[in-house]
């Protein structure tokens, strides 16, 4: 193995070049590659003639999101289960996915080509992917060494593409379920605040010409709107610094996070349903790789971010540390107080017949089931709740305005 294989991700650089077409045309632009050669490959094409090329420093590292990783994955499965070798599926698929996104940011082409020149120079192909870990996470690696193991590569990779797509479809109902009302809750209190600026204020100079003592609903109400005119400009400068910090915070501080995420379990009717998700999605990552046939106490080190939930992982680091004391995997998923009681009683019983990797996949189907219908009946009661919070506020509102005039109607 080469040593300096597993950094050609990093090594990429950046080249300008400068070019003249067969009608005497002059163009220019700039391409990625690994050194002179790929470049002048990249950029050479029928009657161009290349008449500089000069590298401008390294390249930005590039990036991809889930969604074409876990595409990229189905499609390398794919290749495999065909016949072909893991080298030229990789250079297919990078050539393939830069034709593709030759006029829009898309980094997955340079990393799959990063990859199938590490598998060139002799690097597995786990080892490529654990260099990467910031994009592919140690989970995946961890199976896919698994896979190179067992010769079942294209298998396995077909699993993992099949448990992106199950975590980012439940990702998507989550994010629908809780967007939607808080979306409304949203709008309720910008039309409340836009009442508040600018038609309470016309109520107020009718009310002022009344001479009589205003119900205490109507003078609540006009005080609200003097206070949100004259400090809402100051308040929204507060809020958005206050945001920033907390974004920053969270950033730079562990201790932050672990708080923010143990009150997100916490949180009343949002809180089961993450707690449930992030069961899921940490047993089914454990059931996988001791499937695949990774020792327990191995299997933990490729699930520090399996739940995207930093509460979850860390309670994930103490059960770990438990396990090398001695303590079976049931009692200490417990010690932690993160799982719900139907997911460690089915582990306590697997453990005792042996059958642990089986059943962690059956509650992690379990948990989904479960997730499915904790998101329907959010869903469900989204409708009522959208009626009650904008009656209470915009109706609350426009009845403390017409509280005065019927009452004047009532003394006339």
């Amino acid at each position: 193995m080469k040593s300096g294989a597993i950094e050609s991700l990093s090594q990429e650089l950046r080249f300008r070049w400068r070019g003249i077409e067969a009608d005497g045309t002059q163009i220019s632009g700039s391409v990625i590659a690994p050194d002179v050669a790929a470049a002048r490959a990249q950029v050479r094409r029928d009657d161009l003639f290349i008449v500089e090329l000069v590298a401008h420093g390294p390249a930005p590292r590039p990036g991809a999101s889930a969604a074409e990783i876990t595409r990229f994955t189905r499609q390398l499965a794919s290749l495999l289960r065909a016949g072909l070798p893991l080298a030229p599926s990789l250079e297919l698929l990078a050539d393939t996915r830069a034709a593709s996104s030759a006029k829009r940011r898309n980094g997955m082409p340079r990393i799959v080509g990063a990859l199938a020149r590490d598998i060139v120079a002799g690097v597995s192909f786990s080892q490529a992917l654990r260099a990467r870990a910031d994009l592919f996470g140690p989970l995946y690696g961890q199976l896919v060494a698994v896979g190179e193991a067992s010769g079942a590569l294209a298998d396995v990779l077909a699993r993992i593409a099949d448990d992106r797509e199950r975590a980012a479809a439940q990702r998507a109902k989550v994010r629908a379920a809780l967007t939607y009302p808080a979306a409304i809750l949203v709008l309720a209190i910008a039309i409340t605040a836009a009442l508040l600026v600018w038609v309470v204020p016309t109520f107020k100079q009718i009310f002022d010409g009344f001479g009589a003592a205003l119900p205490a609903p109507t003078q609540a109400v006009l005080a609200l709107s003097g206070a949100l005119a004259r400090w809402s400009v100051p308040v929204g400068v507060l809020l958005i610094a206050a945001g920033a910090g907390f974004a920053r915070l969270l950033r730079v501080s562990e201790s932050a996070r672990l708080a923010c995420a143990r009150l997100s379990l916490r949180a009343p009717v949002v809180g089961p349903l993450l707690t449930m998700l992030c069961a899921a999605r940490w047993s089914r990552a454990l059931g996988t790789l001791l499937s695949a046939g990774t020792p327990l106490a191995d299997a933990f080190a490729a699930l520090n971010h399996a739940t995207g939930n930093a509460y979850f992982d860390h309670a994930t680091a103490g059960i770990a540390a438990r396990l090398k004391d001695g303590e079976r995997l049931a009692t200490a998923m417990q010690a932690t107080q993160c799982f719900p009681a139907e997911v460690v009683q089915p582990v306590a019983v697997a453990e005792e017949s042996g059958t642990l990797d089986a059943m962690l996949l059956d509650v992690a189907s379990l948990c989904d089931r479960q997730v499915d219908e904790k998101i329907g009946t959010l869903a469900s009661l989204c409708e009522p709740l959208v009626i009650v919070v904008l009656g209470l506020l915009v109706g609350g509102l426009v009845i403390a305005m017409y509280l005065p005039i019927i009452q004047l109607g009532n003394v006339v």
